[in-house]
């Protein structure tokens, strides 16, 4: 089976990918990530796509962006969605695959969408105990940095963060140590799925929106 996997960048589309590559029935053909026009930058998690584009020369796999605009409605991500699939369903991708873990309304709505392609969604971290799943990812040798945190759910110095043992022990009792419910959004810069580390270097910590805290990853220059 073909599958492009929803990539983010973060920790749980890395997780996915390091399961998928168990299964020998499923060949993974590419990386499937949207991107605000505007920005330059991967949606949601405000990284830059320089670093998009290196992460996937790392993990070996093509990468499909999906441009949407700052102000795009959800109508015209769902349109611009729906033609990148088409393409790919023409092409005998019959899948996509995703690192949702409980969300039943969202993995609904996936599936949904999916449907009117005819195409298939794949969730290979589906039901995991968050907490047991966060400490197999530190201990698979993944690393991660917090690119984006929701200060409704946890403290504003939880962005550009390390993803490690201590993060998980500072994060308050309702916030899901994989951040299922948008706690926090990630970049995983290095582990077993990569060829090489993801070097870059923390810039600006911003506010956006009264409510998200951003730290800007910049991408290192290449070494001489």
């Amino acid at each position: 089976m073909k599958v492009l996997l929803a990539w983010s960048g973060g920790k749980d589309s890395a997780m996915a990918l390091y399961e998928l590559r168990k299964n020998e029935d499923i060949e993974v053909a590419g990386l499937l990530t949207t991107v605000t026009r505007d920005y330059d930058r991967i949606s949601m998690h405000g990284v830059r796509v320089a670093l998009l584009e290196q992460q996937a020369e790392a993990v070996g796999l093509p990468l499909q962006k999906v441009f949407i605009s700052k102000d795009s409605s959800n109508d015209g991500y769902e349109s611009a969605m729906r033609e990148t699939l088409e393409k790919h369903r023409a092409l005998g991708v019959s899948a996509v695959a995703f690192g949702d873990i409980f969300l039943e309304d969202l993995k609904r709505y996936r599936e949904d969408k999916l449907a009117l392609v005819d195409m298939l969604g794949i969730f290979p971290l589906w039901k995991r105990d968050t907490a047991e799943m966060s400490r197999a990812f530190i201990g698979l040798g993944f690393k991660a940095i917090v690119t984006c945190a929701d200060s409704r759910a946890v403290s504003g110095d939880f962005a550009g963060r390390q993803y490690d043992e201590s993060l998980l022990s500072d994060l308050p009792p309702a916030a899901d140590p994989c951040f299922e419910n948008g706690e926090c959004h990630s970049f995983v810069y290095d582990g077993p799925i990569f060829s090489r580390p993801i070097a870059f270097s923390t810039g600006e910590i911003v506010l956006r929106d009264e409510r998200f805290w951003y730290c800007d990853l910049v991408p290192s220059p290449p070494s001489e």
